[in-house]
This record gives C-alpha cells, structure tokens and sequence, in this order.
C-alpha cells in the first residue's frame, strides 16, 4: 500500500513525522493528533512503504510500529541505522514484547511507547524528541569554517581575510536553520514557513534565493562556486557536513 501524505502548519514548527502503523485507523489518529499540534505527518501503511518514505530523508521522526506486513518495524529501524540516517526513532509496541523493546533500542531507536496509549502523551513524547535534536545540533556561538574563515553568530560577524563583515539578523537565522537541519535538504517552503514565518510557503517571491547568495559571499571559501550551502537542484539546499 502506497504511503498517504498529510500537511499541518505551525507559525512556529513546520517538522516533518512519518508514521507508520498498519492499524489505518490508528495510524490516522496518530496523524490527527500531532497535526494538530502543528506538524507535518506522512503516514505508510506497511513495511515496504515505510522504509521507502524513511529513506527519502524528509522526515525528522519517524513513529515505527514493530508488527507490520511486508517488513517488520526492526528490520526498517536495522536498515535505516545501517545508512546512518539522521532519523528519530520512537517505536511503539504491545506490552507483551518487551524484548523487542529492548532491541530496539540497543538497535538505535531513541524512544518508544506501550500500546494503547494516550495521544497527548505521544505528542509530548515526539515534541520532546525534537526539543533534543535541536539542543544536539544547534551550531555552537563560533564557527570554525574552510578558508580560515570564523563566524560569530552572537555578534553576527563574519572574520575573513583579515577584516570582518556583518551578517544580518535574517542571514544569522539562516545559518543556524541550515546547520540544525544539516541531516536533510532544505526547500525553499521550509525557509519561509520557519525563517520568515510565513503562514505558508506557497509564495511567488524571490528573497530567499537573495539572501542565500549574499549569505555565500559572507560564509563560502569561494562564493561563485560553493561548498557550504550546497544547492540540491530541484530541492533546495543542504549545510555542507
């Protein structure tokens, strides 16, 4: 069964969740509540599927059923730790395997849940799960960067080639929603929903690919042809590690 996509939109959150759960109307339960919340969840169905939509790198968190057709939910959390994938993982299980529990989370999952559960503890659980990715991958004050070049992202400076220039406050937003976001590709939608806090990216503007270029000629070793802030034609961009 082919994966089903759903969008929620929060002036402060825009994460992407996969969930999947081969129990439909509990998978779309799931996907209510933390839409509700202001999420963006996809949900697949089966195993197949649901390695599929893991492995396309859109997702921050993936809420992994173990029992599921086609392929179990350890095998899929297996697969996606082998690839090194930079995906949350909170799996949820029936009380009686609890040995599965414990091997997944010897296997790399980072969190899981005993059914049935509450909806507003799952949410809290999820919410929490992105609180810690984000403390774990928020850019340190000064970056260290290729070309001798030295960010100071509290004072908004940029020391290079022995003088300093000034980022402005968007730039500096910019910069640490790439770097945070270092495991996926960045669209566009996702800089003007969680940058500039469109209520929706849908927009015919052109400012962020202004403010991308002046951030290279700020950051990149060579901005006219650069590493850092890498395009993904068709996608968006990605920070370069």
């Amino acid at each position: 069964m082919q994966a089903s996509q759903s969008s929620g939109e929060s002036a402060n959150r825009h994460e992407r969740i996969l969930v999947v759960e081969d129990e439909e109307n509990l998978a779309l339960g799931i996907r209510d509540a933390l839409e509700h919340a202001g999420f963006t969840v996809e949900v697949a169905l089966d195993g197949p599927s649901g390695l599929e939509a893991a492995r396309s790198g859109a997702h921050g968190l993936m809420v992994l059923d173990l029992m599921l057709p086609g392929m179990s939910g350890l095998e899929i959390l297996e697969q996606v730790r082998t690839e090194k994938r930079d995906l949350r993982v909170l799996i949820l299980t029936a009380r009686a395997n609890e040995a599965d529990v414990v091997r997944g989370l010897d296997m790399g999952a980072d969190d899981y849940m005993c059914k049935p559960f509450a909806p507003r503890e799952l949410v809290a659980r999820v919410a929490a799960q992105f609180r810690r990715r984000e403390i774990d991958t928020s850019p340190p004050p000064q970056l260290e960067l290729p070309g001798g070049i030295s960010v100071d992202l509290e004072r908004l400076e940029v020391h290079r080639d022995g003088g300093v220039q000034q980022l402005t406050p968007r730039e500096g937003d910019i910069l640490r929603y790439l770097i945070q976001n270092a495991h996926r590709v960045v669209t566009r939608d996702d800089l003007l929903v969680d940058v500039w806090h469109y209520s929706n990216g849908k927009v015919e503007t052109r400012t962020v690919d202004i403010h991308i270029v002046g951030l290279r000629r700020k950051v990149e070793p060579n901005p006219s042809s650069p590493s850092l802030i890498q395009t993904v034609r068709g996608k968006g961009y990605r920070w370069y590690s």
